[in-house]
């Protein structure tokens, strides 16, 4: 059973986490039952510190089919979310790397801590 919120803490709305990790980004994981795999973010919550990454934390869900809504049936395949703190990032050559920013002129670049490269966000068409 979940643990009582004090009354003082009710309203409170929980403070989104920063993540230095964005969507499209490519990521590795480095811990968990997919360790060594890697894959592109698809989706990222800052409230909880999840992220979605492509064909990381695959899990099999049965459905009945239903031809009102157009659902065939049968078992789905789909990812789940995993802690942002299982990741890290990879550069362009394939090096993971913790992620610092810098500001070049008038604006703000993410830039990887090991090479010092600029980490550019990839623009998927």
């Amino acid at each position: 059973m979940a643990r009582k919120i004090p009354q003082r803490h009710q309203n409170d709305p929980r403070p989104k986490i920063t993540i230095k990790i964005k969507k499209d980004d490519q990521v590795k994981v480095i811990a968990g039952k997919d360790k060594g795999k890697a894959g592109r973010v698809l989706e990222v919550d800052r409230i909880n510190g999840r992220i979605v990454v492509e064909g990381v934390g695959m899990v099999k869900r049965h459905t009945k089919p239903n031809p009102q809504k157009q659902i065939q049936g049968g078992i789905a395949e789909s990812e789940r979310s995993i802690h942002i703190s299982n990741v890290m990032l990879t550069t362009s050559g394939g090096q993971v790397t913790r992620v610092g920013t810098r500001v070049d002129g008038a604006t703000r670049v993410r830039v990887a801590r090991k090479t010092g490269e600029v980490i550019e966000k990839k623009v998927t068409k």
